[in-house]
């Protein structure tokens, strides 16, 4: 180790409203999406539909569904948030200092950064917390961390971890959750991951690989490295194996999607409908894509998707829950951060 200074990490997820409270989700909405990698069109047409239509008129509903969310704890992705961190802590002791932030709203990447720099840190660690690289996400923190440091006149080796779509410790978690469910009783599983617009993965792609044909997100290759869905479909396919599903038993598919242009697919719900329509009556569904149970598993998969799917004739529709603050995936992020900070585990 290092004897000039210690080690900064700074574990970063999306985000979360301060409390379920209208102004307070409109708050959290607005800076979410006026986000330039989140919706990427022109800055005065973004202002217009997020500060116009999107916030004033989804903070309403939002809020109510983070009503149904919240916890005695608050925020689920939070609450999380800090028990990984914690335990990150404990693991790497006192020659790191770990510090966890959210994207958007608290507590703030800037306001993180500040308590690592009076620690006098010599080198910064950066781990989003998003298993597969998208701009929207992983790129708009790395942005946001740039930029906040690189105002700084004193700069310390800054390292990023890119995605981590194929982390042992994360595969395992998945796994040991899934098989606390009988596996054989469910009429298929989906891997439900949330979506990206098509236009987003296009433009991360250099070498005309993109939806050019079937089935091209279905391996990892030099050519579409950084593409989510690619990333997307290898986690599922290292769960499945690791589970024997063979690969006629599970779907690989995308929720939470936004606005009329195409996103990648196919989607959830559609699955869901045509499964039920077939006569499934048993669904069993991950979310690889987050780190932490929050809105869009507990809400939208538990309880919206679980409600669609019995009005179509389907009967239940279990999630396998996710990672939060297993000790197994506490220990797999500590190796990570050691990998990166080159000190061998």
């Amino acid at each position: 180790m290092n004897s000039k200074g210690k080690i900064g990490v700074l574990l970063v997820n999306l985000g979360t409203p301060d409390s379920p409270g209208r102004y307070d989700v409109y708050r959290y909405l607005k800076q979410f999406l006026l986000d330039k990698r989140v919706i990427d069109i022109p800055w005065i047409f973004r202002q217009l539909l997020v500060r116009g239509f999107i916030a004033p008129f989804r903070s309403g509903s939002s809020g109510k569904l983070y009503q149904k969310l919240w916890t005695e704890n608050g925020s689920p992705l939070k609450y999380y948030g800090e028990l990984l961190a914690s335990g990150v802590q404990d693991q790497l002791g006192s020659e790191y200092i770990v510090e966890l932030a959210m994207r958007y709203q608290n507590p703030s990447i800037q306001s993180a950064i500040d308590k690592l720099n009076k620690r006098n840190i010599n080198e910064l660690i950066v781990v989003p917390l998003f298993p597969h690289y998208a701009s929207a996400s992983t790129g708009s923190v790395h942005e946001e961390v740039m930029r906040i440091v690189g105002k700084q006149l004193a700069i310390p080796n800054v390292k990023f971890i890119n995605s981590f779509y194929d982390n042992e410790d994360l595969v395992n978690v998945f796994v040991k959750n899934a098989r606390k469910f009988d596996l054989d009783s469910y009429d298929h599983i989906l891997f439900s991951y949330h979506g990206l617009p098509q236009s987003q993965l296009k433009k991360t792609d250099n070498c005309n690989h993109c939806l050019q044909s079937e089935g091209c997100c279905n391996t990892i290759s030099e050519k579409n490295q950084f593409c989510y869905s690619a990333q997307c479909h290898a986690t599922a396919h290292l769960i499945a194996g690791k589970l024997g599903l063979d690969r006629s038993r599970y779907t690989i598919c995308y929720q939470s999607r936004l606005g009329p242009d195409p996103w990648v697919q196919p989607y959830t719900i559609k699955v869901i409908e045509e499964l039920a329509n077939n006569g499934a009556k048993r669904l069993l569904a991950f979310s690889p894509a987050f780190v932490s149970d929050c809105l869009e598993t507990i809400i939208e998969i538990s309880d919206e998707y679980q409600e669609e799917f019995e009005e179509w004739g389907g009967e239940k529709m279990d999630l396998v829950p996710s990672l939060n603050d297993d000790p197994e995936w506490i220990s797999g992020v500590v190796k990570m951060i050691k990998k990166e900070a080159e000190v061998v585990v």
